[in-house]
């Protein structure tokens, strides 16, 4: 089935009312805002977790914990997570658990892999043996495929790959989805699919060695950025961005029961392909802050990508999906809520304002609606 880009819903709302969705990673940052998200749209939320990973962390900010079905756990338990499946009985399973820091792969390789590639077959697993899970969803990463520094986005077809053990695991575990899917889940009853999307920018982001986090606290404390890469182009996009995405994909797999697996790219426009150091410098720009930035090399000379793109040709064609944020909007958006949270606003209502400021936003090509909403939310809301 092919949808004009550009004219599906952001979602449907009365397909995820009441659905019974089972999500690992739930107290991560995309996990925390996918939870909210799904809270909004009226589905059960059984969610299975290690602690959060930082602190601060949007997951204990937005309250999450009184809004869902949390487990404290261990994807690579593998009786403890089939036992977690099997007696929720969810109707639709979505994977974000992992190990999800580049550069700490280097340090814990091990751990990537148990938890990128066997946590995924124990998800797998899982899936396998409940009756009830009618589409399973697996997110990984746009660094699954093998990076060859190319001015050509990545398409669905190219290779997996890495060069460092966190992209490698990705591409493993990309592998392993489309085995199970092909092997076990190839008769349109159960359907397994993989998403794949490139930086992801938002609010409540703390994760060690990624530039909004390190960007918020030099602004927040008025000291000099650090950075490490100025000139590497990457795909930079707001987190709800790819969230929506992989909920419509699973709107769409439910729709057509695909036999054998699926896979997407959920990537931005090209206009939102940008340097890191442009990035930094427009983030200074909006917070209307002058710190320095500099740049240093990496005293350990690890590899890490100068060059990646996505193309997300398939989800515009299949599944209706366009990104609706410029990277401006995206960068504005994040400022806003670490703005707010700086200021004590309730952080739970601030953000389901941005999620619904995200829904309202207009299709692309009216921009005066989408702009009227994305500036607007905080007023609407009563938020400081």
């Amino acid at each position: 089935m092919t949808i004009e880009p550009g004219t599906a819903p952001v979602l449907d709302r009365a397909f995820w009312n009441g659905k019974r969705v089972f999500l690992t990673g739930h107290t991560g940052f995309k996990g925390s805002w996918l939870a909210l998200w799904l809270r909004r749209l009226g589905a059960h939320v059984y969610g299975y977790a290690l602690a959060p990973p930082t602190e601060p962390n949007l997951f204990s900010l937005a309250r999450l914990e009184d809004g869902l079905i949390h487990q404290t756990a261990d994807i690579r338990d593998a009786g403890a997570l089939s036992a977690a499946v099997q007696g929720f009985k969810p109707d639709i399973v979505l994977h974000l658990a992992a190990q999800s820091i580049l550069r700490l792969s280097y340090d814990a390789p091990v751990e990537t892999y148990s938890t990128n590639v066997m946590g995924t077959v124990n998800v797998l697993e899982a899936v396998r043996s409940t009756a009830s899970v009618q589409v399973a969803l697996v997110i990984t990463t746009d660094k699954c495929y093998e990076n060859r520094e190319q001015i050509w986005p990545y398409r669905e077809i190219d290779a997996m790959g890495g060069h460092d053990p966190y992209s490698s695991s990705k591409g493993c575990a990309e592998l392993a989805v489309s085995a199970y899917g092909r092997s076990y889940f190839n008769k349109g009853q159960t359907i397994v699919a993989s998403a794949r999307a490139g930086n992801v920018i938002g609010g409540g982001d703390w994760a060690k060695d990624r530039l909004m986090t390190d960007l918020v606290a030099s602004l927040t404390h008025n000291k000099t950025l650090i950075i490490r890469s100025p000139r590497s182009i990457r795909p930079w996009q707001h987190v709800l961005e790819p969230l929506s995405g992989y909920l419509r994909a699973v709107e769409h797999l439910w729709a057509t029961r695909p036999r054998g697996p699926e896979c997407w790219n959920f990537g931005p426009e090209s206009e939102s392909e940008a340097r890191v150091l442009d990035v930094a410098q427009e983030v200074c720009r909006l917070w209307e802050s002058k710190i320095g930035i500099e740049v240093i090399a990496d005293p350990q000379g690890r590899h890490e990508a100068n060059l990646l793109r996505l193309d997300s040709s398939k989800a515009h064609l299949e599944l209706g999906w366009r990104p609706r944020l410029s990277l401006t909007k995206a960068l504005a958006m994040t400022i806003d809520w670490h703005k707010a949270n700086l200021a004590g606003a309730d952080m739970q209502r601030f953000t389901f304002a941005q999620i619904e400021a995200y829904e309202n936003s207009a299709p692309p090509g009216a921009a005066k609606t989408q702009e009227a909403y994305i500036t607007d939310y905080p007023a609407r809301k009563g938020v400081a």
